[in-house]
């Protein structure tokens, strides 16, 4: 990134100076003036355009932020300070790549032991369907309240009209017929 002309210098103080004043139409113009030099910066420096163009939004934000709060202690050192910040996000950017572990595709067994699973996964919920449809609407009233809607024996009890012991009995007994019917099923496959 160059450094402005001279003739420019007194452009960029202003600017500066109008953005922290609160001129959002300064800060138009700081983005028209920087966002060609950081984004050439940022290629040049991770190869790579669209982290460039990121970089680009991050580094703007970052000077925009910075000159609302007065953080710029020197106006005449816009375009110094804009290279600084864009230099140091950029390095941390590309400390951050290098810290994450290389990204390696998946192999087509992984992805088929995956479908796998996700085919295991909808049967056994095709089967836990079947096997409540076979029971009374008490029992699947009971197994619905446990299991999904968590709550106690004593609270279903006094919902249902029964003891705390029958819906305990009722639960254990409906469990394991699906667990068994499951069981059962995906032994054969």
């Amino acid at each position: 990134m160059s450094l402005p002309s001279a003739t420019n210098a007194g452009e960029l103080r202003s600017l500066a100076v109008r953005i922290r004043q609160g001129d959002a139409s300064a800060e138009t113009e700081l983005v028209h003036e920087f966002s060609h030099r950081v984004f050439v910066m940022g290629v040049v420096r991770t190869h790579d355009r669209e982290a460039a163009r990121e970089l680009v939004q991050d580094v703007l934000m970052a000077v925009i932020g910075a000159l609302r709060k007065g953080q710029l202690q020197d106006a005449d050192k816009l375009a110094a300070f804009v290279h600084g910040t864009a230099r140091n996000l950029i390095n941390n950017q590309l400390r951050s790549a290098c810290q994450r572990p290389p990204m390696e595709p998946l192999h087509e067994d992984l992805a088929q032991a995956c479908r796998a699973e996700q085919l295991e996964d909808a049967e056994r919920m095709r089967l836990v369907h079947q096997a409540m449809e076979g029971f009374g609407q008490e029992d699947r009233k009971i197994l619905l309240m446990t299991l999904v809607e968590g709550h106690k024996p004593g609270e279903i009890a006094a919902a249902l009209g029964l003891t705390s012991e029958v819906v305990r009995t009722r639960k254990t007994r409906a469990v394991k017929k699906v667990a068994d019917l499951i069981r059962k099923k995906m032994s054969r496959t």
